[in-house]
């Protein structure tokens, strides 16, 4: 981008999936814009709020059951076939692998993660009806969630920003 006019200066990021392979996404493009200086917020919703849910987000699993796109890493791109993904453990094992594939790669795990784009100025926000659908309250979430927002003001804050949603 030679014309600083087209510069991207704001992202707000929707995180709708409560899988590591849901959540990694926005946490990833979140922290990417804030070390290039670009303002970014994350709208968790629907099941991405167990990301900042605290009894919950030591807890997040890949998804297993109907994911075509599985692989094994170090099979070079072994296609699983996706009945696997239903055998009993598989997903446990599945998160294992991928968990040792970015710590060897020093990706955080999800509250350290969620705490570095916070330090870095990145800002986080629970979807309102997602929070009254599953009986939430404020004591729920991590430190790092700012506030509840309704989709409307998720709207308004993301005002001149690239929607993102992962």
């Amino acid at each position: 981008m030679s014309d600083n006019n087209n510069k991207i200066t704001k992202v707000s990021i929707v995180c709708s999936k409560g899988s590591l392979e849901g959540i990694y996404p926005a946490l990833i493009m979140a922290n990417g814009a804030r070390m290039e200086g670009i303002e970014a917020s994350i709208f968790f919703t629907f099941f991405g709020l167990y990301a900042v849910l605290k009894n919950f987000n030591t807890k997040i699993k890949i998804a297993t059951v109907g994911n075509p796109a599985m692989r094994v890493p170090d099979a070079k791109g072994m296609v699983l076939p996706t009945f696997l993904g239903a055998l009993p453990g598989m997903s446990a094992f599945a998160t294992h692998m991928m968990n040792k594939e970015m710590e060897q790669l020093d990706i955080p795990p999800i509250p350290e993660f969620i705490e570095m784009i916070h330090d870095a100025g990145g800002q986080m926000f629970a979807c309102k009806a997602t929070v009254d659908m599953f009986h939430l309250t404020t004591d729920d979430f991590c430190d790092e969630v700012e506030k509840v927002l309704t989709v409307g003001e998720f709207y308004e804050l993301s005002a001149g920003a690239q929607i993102i949603f992962t």
